[in-house]
Order: structure tokens, then sequence, then C-alpha cells
């Protein structure tokens, strides 16, 4: 029983749970956008279990494809799968289960979001692979959780707007800026095992600038769902700190270098969703 307990603690860092409140606060503003307010519980509770199943599988996913590299790298070694703390098959099965969770929740939204839900499985798990042929990977993740708010859309109306879309393309972007700094501390790294990413193709300062246009983007975006939506009040005033937050990562790496991104990166992104979400929530309810 406690090997059980201490199996679950391992997925559990492996995944990093925590890190869930990136993608999860933009799929409920899809579904509040569509819903003009919060939705009914039913949704809400598939719509969780979707999302955070989604999340677990893509991550498990992602640990699984790079093992042979995450050994490898200083940065990564001491992660569970190259330090035998959990088998692949484990790793394998979870990634199997949380998977077929998610097509089933997404079944019990509407017609629409089970059919899609294998492709939304494709992107998701698909980005893990990426690295190893295109440079393109950082959007290709940007589109993962870019789906989030669609989905969330969906999940309510079962159809699309072009509000919805100009939200999941902010997200992606979002995503996308942000992982091409992540990826600025292993660009040595990826050098030397042929791993494709923007620092490798383009170097770090023209990489650092691809970021910062797409976060500008992204800005931009964040502010024009609101205006498309009719989110007056307090709406704006959250897009304008988003925008400075996604300012402020450029700054802190400007000034402590890219060779290890410090936690703060993680909790203002995470801020940064929160902060729209329940600002979307506020400004419909008003």
């Amino acid at each position: 029983m406690q090997q059980f307990f201490r199996n679950i603690w391992e997925i559990l860092e492996m995944i990093k749970i925590g890190h869930s409140v990136l993608a999860l606060p933009f799929a409920f503003m899809g579904a509040m956008l569509a819903a003009r307010g919060w939705p009914d519980g039913r949704t809400t509770l598939f719509i969780l279990l979707a999302m955070v199943a989604a999340r677990s599988a893509a991550m498990a996913f992602n640990r699984l494809a790079d093992a042979r590299f995450d050994a490898l790298n200083p940065r990564t070694a001491s992660r569970s799968l190259p330090q035998g703390r959990l088998k692949e098959s484990a790793v394998l099965i979870f990634v199997i289960v949380n998977s077929g969770i998610f097509i089933w929740a997404a079944g019990q939204l509407n017609q629409v979001c089970l059919l899609l839900s294998p492709l939304a499985l494709v992107v998701i798990l698909g980005y893990s692979l990426t690295k190893r042929f295109t440079s393109a990977t950082h959007f290709i993740l940007g589109l993962g959780l870019g789906l989030a708010p669609v989905g969330g859309w969906l999940a309510v109306r079962g159809d699309l707007s072009f509000q919805v879309l100009v939200l999941g393309a902010s997200v992606l972007f979002w995503v996308a800026g942000f992982d091409i700094l992540y990826a600025l501390q292993d660009e040595e790294f990826d050098r030397q095992t042929g791993l494709w990413s923007l620092p490798v193709r383009v170097g770090s300062f023209r990489a650092r600038s691809l970021a910062a246009g797409c976060h500008l983007l992204a800005a931009a975006g964040f502010f024009l769902t609101g205006r498309m939506a009719g989110l007056h009040g307090v709406y704006p005033v959250a897009a304008l700190l988003g925008a400075g937050l996604l300012a402020g990562q450029h700054i802190i790496l400007v000034l402590r270098g890219a060779t290890r991104l410090p936690p703060a990166f993680f909790t203002l992104n995470g801020l940064i969703g929160v902060g729209l979400g329940l600002a979307t929530w506020l400004s419909l309810i008003s």
C-alpha cells in the first residue's frame, strides 16, 4: 500500500498536476462566453474531468516520449522515469486510462465533442514527438492549449464562433511565446542531440524576439476577445494586467538570463489565465 501511494505521488509530480491551471481557466472562459455566464453543473463537471484527463495524458506521454533525452539532460535527469522511480509500463497505462476518460467525458457533453476528441488527442499527444523534426513544436504545443477555450465553447453550444477562435489563437500565441522562452534553457543540449527548437534554428536573440512578438499578438487577442464578447468593467483591466505580466517575463529574462528560468515564470502564466477567467465571469454577471 505504501508503494502504491508512493507511485501516485510520483505520477502527480511527474505530470505537474498543479500546472493544470494554465489551460483550465481558458476552457471555462470559452464555456462562459458560450453560455453568457457560468455553465450548468453537469457541463462544468464534464469539462473539468475532460480537461484534467487530457492534460494528464498529454504530460505523461511527454515524459514517456522524452525519457531517453531527459536522462541525458542535467536539467531533467532527476525526473521519475530516468531515475527509475516509475516504470514505463505504468506511465503508458496512465496515458491510456486518461485518454479513455477524456473521450468518455467529451461524449457526455455532446456528439460534436465526442467526434472531435480523438483529433484533440492527436494534437496534444503528438506534440511530444514534434521536436524531433520541426522547430514549429512551440506552436503545436500552443495549438494544443488553444483548443481548451474552443472545447469549452463546443461543450456548451456545439458550434463555433469567431470570438472563441480569436481566444483560441490568443492562447496559442501565449503558450508558444512562453515555450520558446522555456526552450532557451536547453538550446545547447537540443543542438547537441539533434532536437529542433526555435532557439536552435534561429539563435537565442531572434527566438526571444519571436517570443515577444507572440506575446504581443496574445495580448492583442485577449483585448479583442473582450471587445467582441462585450466584456466590460473588470475584464479590460485584467487584460491590461495580463499584458503587463507577459512583459514582465521578458524583463525577468533580460535580468536573469535564460540558463535557468525561475519558478516565477509558471506563477506569472498561471495568474494570467486565472485572472482572465475570473474577469470574464465577473463581467458577464455584472
